[in-house]
């Protein structure tokens, strides 16, 4: 069994068979709701329920390294220290206990020891080891044998890019800046991929170098009109003559840390986020200060389903931070995923208040209104992010979309159709807009063969989308075309299954093709769909009852609606 292997077990569900404790009476409760706790992802219980089930069972590997790994993914480093020692002790290898008892060694400083666990192949792995054993060389002093090691990681296939960029970082913090300048410029080991971080960390050196014009200029090539709070300072600040410190990356521990997240944001695009979980934990531990970590860290709680961990993730991140309002969103997003919406809202009106020249944040404000269905205020926050971004030149599509939504959904048609066809502008093809447009369209009952026209291109884009199919075949039964309704909203449903719009319209159909009792069996099975609590606003529960009454025919008469109309293209 890898390393890995084992280290992903212990926080999912072993798929074999370990062992009770030997003492089932006092012990089996606990491993059980450990074994449970780590198929969910539930850390904290995870991390509690094993240190329990230890005490009657200290010697299982299963439970020491689910100990060890869900301390870990809790941020609990040094709790999990004295357990990884004992599995060291007693032979027991796991690469979660080896990361974090080379974690623990980085922060004491001794590099020594990091050195002989590399030497003996029982640190992380031959990815990460390279860059950390180059990082430790050079914890020892000896600064031109840890160049080498950056040299030789370079020469390996694929890992040229990553390896100068830790060069880079090495040489500038010894105040080689000259020649972790020509390393950033790609005069010298290049060409480099460019990053969000590298960048930064090259301005950082060209001002150390008393070049800040240069710095700006490498600011602005790479982002532009960007409005990230962060990049604005350090613009501001080279703007004002101030010579900006390295920020981030002077110790060989830091330098280790960046090793974890640089591997961490690779690792993420091929493997799970429990995994990468462990490796921005000890990129936190070892520089607390890196709201990066942090940050990555509540993201990746947050797609694990783990709220409350998340939240306190991102609220590690200070005031202070210029990255202080993406902490702000990403707490505001956890709390939306865990149905607090009330609480995300209130994130963000503070932040509105706090960075009102941040586009993003009322943006996003906007989509927590909208979702909350407060479609005028959501139409407000979305008009400051709509000036916000014209301002700089740019004028996202989706937030246009996002404002025609809240428009439509208050009937203010002209102002949502003014920006459908705007958004559509921005994008042309769409298939979001064009089903969304062309739908709201139908139902209007205008200009129905232009609809009829979007929507076929929406289907075009998207024909396994259940909802835009569903809005092909109600344009076409608008139109009168009731058979062609019918073939396409029964394919709608079997993509859709669950979605009471989408079975409602399918029972109208029937019904005007003459299949009554199949039509009334959909419009019961719309009805079971509903939910009672916040209803679709496309679903109409008391409608659907009076078409079971009395049938479609009698509704519409009593409705003042035209009658059902075959269409003269019918067939």
């Amino acid at each position: 069994m890898t390393f890995r292997f084992l280290t992903i077990l212990a926080l999912t569900a072993p798929t074999f068979a370990v062992p009770l404790p030997a003492s089932a009476d006092d012990g089996a409760g606990p491993y059980l709701a450990t074994r449970a706790a780590r198929y969910d992802s539930d850390y904290a219980a995870a991390a509690k329920y094993a240190l329990r089930a230890l005490k009657s069972d200290p010697d299982n590997l299963v439970l020491l390294d689910s100990a060890v790994g869900a301390l870990l993914a809790t941020g609990e480093v040094m709790q999990a220290v004295p357990i990884a020692q004992r599995m060291d002790e007693a032979d027991m290898r796991s690469q979660v206990a080896q990361m974090v008892l080379l974690g623990d060694a980085v922060a004491r400083g001794d590099f020594d020891f990091v050195l002989r666990q590399i030497e003996a192949e029982e640190a992380v792995g031959p990815l990460a080891d390279g860059l950390i054993g180059a990082w430790a060389t050079m914890g020892t002093g000896d600064m031109a044998a840890a160049l080498k090691k950056f040299d030789a990681i370079a020469a390996e296939p694929g890992l040229r890019s990553l390896a100068v960029y830790h060069k880079a970082l090495a040489l500038a913090s010894v105040g080689d800046f000259e020649s972790a300048d020509k390393i950033y410029s790609g005069e010298t080991d290049g060409p480099m991929q460019t990053t969000r971080r590298s960048v930064i960390a090259w301005a950082e050196v060209l001002s150390q170098l008393e070049r800040n014009e240069d710095a700006i200029k490498v600011l602005d090539d790479t982002f532009g009109s960007d409005s990230d709070p962060q990049v604005a300072d350090l613009r501001a600040r080279l703007e004002a003559g101030e010579r900006l410190d390295l920020g981030r990356i002077e110790t060989p521990r830091q330098g280790i840390s960046e090793v974890f997240l640089s591997l961490g944001m690779a690792l993420l695009q091929d493997t799970g986020a429990d995994y990468v979980l462990l490796y921005t934990r000890l990129a936190e531990f070892l520089d607390p200060e890196d709201v990066d970590a942090q940050i990555m860290t509540g993201e990746l709680l947050t797609q694990l389903g783990r709220y409350t961990l998340a939240t306190e993730a991102f609220q590690q991140v200070p005031r202070s931070s210029p990255a202080y309002y993406t902490a702000e969103l990403g707490r505001a997003e956890a709390l939306r995923s865990a149905d607090d919406l009330e609480g995300a809202i209130a994130i963000v009106a503070e932040l509105r208040k706090s960075h009102p020249d941040v586009a993003l944040v009322h943006a996003s404000a906007g989509d927590l209104y909208r979702q909350n269905e407060q479609y005028a205020e959501a139409v407000g926050a979305y008009d400051e992010a709509v000036k916000l971004y014209q301002a700089q030149g740019d004028e996202p599509w989706f937030v246009i979309y996002a404002r025609a939504i809240s428009h439509e959904r208050q009937d203010q048609w002209p102002e949502a159709e003014a920006d459908f066809r705007r958004a559509l502008e921005l994008n042309p093809g769409e298939p979001m807009v064009l089903n969304y447009l062309g739908y709201s369209l139908v139902e209007h009952r205008m200009k129905l063969d232009e609809a009829l026209d979007m929507i076929e291109r929406a289907v075009e884009a998207e024909p396994n989308s259940g909802a835009i199919v569903d809005s092909l075949g109600w344009a076409q039964f608008r139109l009168g075309r009731y058979q062609e309704a019918v073939v396409n909203l029964e394919r709608a449903a079997e993509l859709y299954a669950v979605d009471p719009v989408v079975n409602d319209h399918l029972g109208d159909a029937m019904w005007a093709v003459g299949r009554r009792t199949e039509a009334r069996f959909q419009w019961r099975r719309a009805l079971s769909l509903v939910d009672t609590e916040t209803p679709a606003p496309d679903v109409d529960p008391d409608r659907i009852r009076r078409k079971l009454e009395v049938g479609l025919d009698k509704v519409l008469q009593e409705e003042g609606a035209e009658p059902l109309k075959v269409s003269d293209n019918e067939g």
